[in-house]
């Protein structure tokens, strides 16, 4: 692999042609740092590449660029170039080369490497936004199935339609609160009137009524019973709303949900309880 690159400039009293060039690099240094950097031998064994050779003429005398690639290490690539400079005669031309450079030809591929890496990179951004976006959609679609909705009017969870069965709460802050603990198929009365939609839904559903622990809560249930379908009901702890239950709280009350099938004795006791 090739690791260096060395630039020389040439200038010459005369007109020379590249054979001239190329003959006077091998002829003047052969011996001069010895066997193991003769330039025929290490060309052979493909250490040193092609040798290339850049001419011009202007006034009757000839100037230009020599390139050798090196895949010696830099020491050796160094002596290999200080070589250069002592050749004084190109063909039967008096002569003058100076090394200009000599350039880690690794440092250029890394420098290509890591530009393309850039371009790379920034492509794959660019097909990966948008399957970005759309995953933000849909987490943004379902964060809306979660957030309170209305059916004819009324708040209530997103599954108030899709559930088998329902809870009858009070009002909408009643709603947004089992929301916030996961329980997406409730729906608020909004007033002191018993609404049409709530009276057909607890027809179709199995229908829970959760109440208040307090007198408000004991009256809007009488209201209920006497024109919806009620299969149980549930009460907040005494002196407590619905809105403001914690979630332990919920669940402990739903769980000790009575039959509306009780005696009326037994109903009426959990009521006031």
């Amino acid at each position: 692999m090739i690791k260096y690159l060395i630039e020389a400039e040439f200038s010459c009293e005369g007109i020379v042609e590249k054979p001239d060039v190329i003959g006077a690099i091998f002829g003047q240094t052969e011996g001069l740092l010895g066997q193991d950097l003769d330039l025929r031998e290490l060309q052979k064994s493909g250490r040193i590449g092609r040798i290339e050779v850049e001419i011009t003429d202007e006034g009757g005398k000839s100037k230009g660029r020599i390139l050798i690639p090196s895949s010696l290490d830099s020491s050796e690539t160094s002596l290999i170039a200080a070589s250069l400079e002592t050749i004084e005669r190109i063909g039967p031309c008096t002569a003058k080369i100076r090394v200009k450079s000599v350039k880690d030809v690794r440092e250029a591929k890394r420098k290509y490497v890591l530009e393309r890496g850039k371009d790379i990179l920034k492509e794959m951004i660019k097909s990966e936004i948008p399957s970005t976006l759309e995953l933000v959609e849909k987490i943004k679609e379902e964060l809306r199935k979660d957030n309170l909705q209305s059916y004819q009017g009324l708040p209530c969870g997103p599954e108030i339609l899709d559930s088998e069965e329902i809870i009858i709460v009070e009002g909408r802050a009643d709603v947004i609160n089992l929301l916030k603990n996961g329980i997406k198929n409730a729906i608020a009365i909004e007033g002191t009137s018993i609404p049409e939609p709530i009276i057909e839904l607890s027809k179709k559903k199995v229908t829970t009524i959760f109440i208040d622990g307090d007198r408000g809560g004991e009256l809007i249930l009488k209201k209920l019973l006497e024109i919806c379908d009620v299969d149980y009901i549930a009460r907040a702890p005494d002196g407590k709303e619905v809105e403001e239950l914690t979630s332990k709280e919920i669940f402990k009350a739903l769980r000790a949900r009575v039959p509306v099938e009780r005696k009326s004795k037994e109903l009426k006791e959990f009521i006031v309880a």
